[in-house]
């Protein structure tokens, strides 16, 4: 199309003008405005479109900024619209039916305050029995939360009444049937706690001759019982002395062991172990009783083809001898006869297990070393009994400062003069580093404090009650720490029952548990504490520790 068109316009009945139009393009492409297609033809026909350029401001020679707004304010108000309507009444001419009509009467008068009165009246009421139906949910609940509570104290009580009667039942069984040192020291102390008060009797109740008869009976009969204990402890020592051996040697059969990255237990056995196993088995055998001929003498036999590996004065030792039970045996000797030479062959047979040169496995385990130059090391002097012993032989108090008597020794002195148990105190510190051990902080104290210490603090210190209660069971007391976030000593320290303890770990802030008089009492008793245990030269390095410790926290 040409920029300029020639248009013909008619301007009156029979004339026409022509004009000339300017076609001005598009800048822009045309938008789709939509359209339709004839179904027929096929032709496309869009909608056409026209706009005008914009007609342009004139430059002013500066530069303008313009922005039009427009705020609407908008209003929301009902209206009441007209609505007009007829009634039709009976007139003269005109009968109008009333058969359908209902009189209605104009009822009370409503005021706002007293509609709003019976509102808050029914609002009441519905608070009312929505009150009454929480009140019986809340009683219930605490019903309920009661019988729970009183059917948890019962059986706390059943079972602490059950683990009383059960301690009893093996401190009886113990004193009946002693076995350990523990159990020997009861003994001793209940003897010893009835010696005195027999004496107190014979001393209140006697005077003069018959006092001294009395006192000469008592002493008659504290001998016997003496003996008594010291004819069961032979079958003790005897017992597990035995026990001890076949620990000893089921040790050193055992496998390496090693835990895994993936956390499994990797067990290897080497040809020591293997050997150790040989000869555990083998000395389990021989040592048995009531077996019948034939499998003793297959034992032997199997023993003397083990001993015949090696060539030394106690293999021939052993040779000849089991060479004698089986002669004797085949002779029909009475085996009641042939005890003490199965004796010899098991303590002979023993002793070439525990030889490292034919068990190499034992060298491990043994407490001698096999090179002479090692017993040097780590040996102390006992001046009650005159032996040279290992280290770990000497109990030393935390305020020890030289090496005193062996643990034999001061065994014996005890069972000879104090009598005293140090059972309890051992449970309770056993329990303590189990506790401490569990916190993993590195703590160390505890481990440097002896039953003895832990015996000084429980008595003078704490008066053997507990803090709280003033239980006096020490069966039923531990000790933990004052305040759980510094590690345990005997400066940050409280005696409490078991149930006492677990409710004072769960503690955050002391100062708001506990009255100021208790913590004051507390303070005391830690002071008292730290001034004895600031005398131990090892200990003083812990208390610069802990107070520097206190102070930062």
């Amino acid at each position: 199309m040409p920029d300029l068109i020639t248009v013909r316009v008619q301007t009156d009945s029979d004339s026409f003008q022509d004009v000339v139009v300017k076609i001005e393009r598009s800048t822009y492409r045309k938008p789709f405005l939509g359209g339709f297609k004839n179904s027929i033809t096929g032709v496309e026909f869009h909608n056409a479109g026209s706009q005008t350029v914009p007609k342009k401001r004139p430059d002013k020679g500066i530069q303008l900024f313009c922005r039009e707004t427009q705020t609407v304010f908008e209003k929301s108000k009902p209206q009441q619209t007209k609505n007009t309507t007829s009634t039709q009444m009976t007139k003269i001419g005109l009968y109008v039916s009333n058969t359908t009509d209902k009189l209605i009467s104009p009822g009370k008068y409503l005021t706002a305050e007293e509609y709003h009165k019976r509102r808050l009246e029914a609002v009441i009421v519905l608070q009312t029995y929505f009150r009454r139906w929480h009140a019986i949910n809340v009683v219930q609940n605490l019903r309920e939360e009661k019988r729970l509570r009183l059917a948890w104290e019962a059986q706390e009580e059943l079972r602490k009444k059950e683990e009383k009667e059960e301690k009893l039942r093996r401190e009886h069984e113990r004193r009946l049937n002693p076995k350990t040192k523990e159990d020997f020291e009861l003994l001793y102390h209940a003897l010893e706690l009835w010696r005195q008060e027999e004496t107190e009797r014979i001393n209140r109740t006697l005077t003069g001759a018959e006092r001294k008869a009395a006192l000469c009976g008592l002493l008659e009969q504290e001998a016997q019982l003496i003996a008594s204990i010291g004819r069961h402890k032979l079958n003790a020592n005897e017992e597990n002395q035995q026990k001890a051996i076949l620990h000893f040697l089921d040790k050193c059969a055992q496998p390496k062991r090693w835990k895994a990255y993936d956390g499994k237990i990797t067990e290897m056995d080497t040809q020591y172990t293997l050997r150790a196993r040989e000869l555990f088995e083998i000395y389990r055998s021989i040592s048995m009783d009531d077996i019948p001929k034939d499998e003793r003498i297959d034992i032997l036999l199997i023993v003397r083809r083990t001993v015949k590996e090696h060539e030394c004065k106690l293999t021939r030792e052993i040779v000849e001898l089991i060479d004698r039970e089986v002669d004797l045996m085949l002779r029909e000797v009475k085996k009641c006869n042939l005890e003490g030479l199965r004796k010899r062959i098991c303590t002979l047979f023993l002793q070439y297990v525990k030889t490292p040169k034919f068990n190499p496995e034992v060298a491990r385990i043994l407490k001698v070393p096999t090179d002479p130059l090692k017993l040097y090391k780590n040996v102390n002097f006992c001046h009650s009994c005159k032996n040279y012993l290992r280290s770990t032989e000497f109990p030393v108090p935390a305020n020890s400062r030289t090496i005193g008597r062996c643990r034999l020794c001061c065994k014996l002195d005890n069972e000879a003069q104090r009598r005293e148990t140090f059972l309890k105190y051992k449970l309770i510190l056993e329990n303590l580093r189990k506790s401490e051990a569990d916190y993993q902080d590195n703590s160390k104290i505890v481990f440097l404090v002896q039953h003895r210490d832990l015996q000084y603090m429980i008595e003078n210190i704490w008066g053997c009650q507990s803090a709280l209660s003033a239980c006096s069971d020490l069966y039923d007391l531990v000790m933990v720490r004052w305040d759980k976030q510094r590690e345990w000593s005997p400066w940050n320290t409280v005696l409490l029952t078991k149930d006492e303890a677990d409710a004072h770990l769960k503690l955050c802030n002391l100062q708001e548990a506990y009255e100021e008089a208790f913590i004051h009492r507390i303070k005391r008793k830690h002071i008292w504490a730290e001034n004895y245990f600031a005398q131990i030269p090892v200990m003083t390095s812990f208390l610069h520790r802990s107070d520097n410790q206190a102070n930062a926290n």
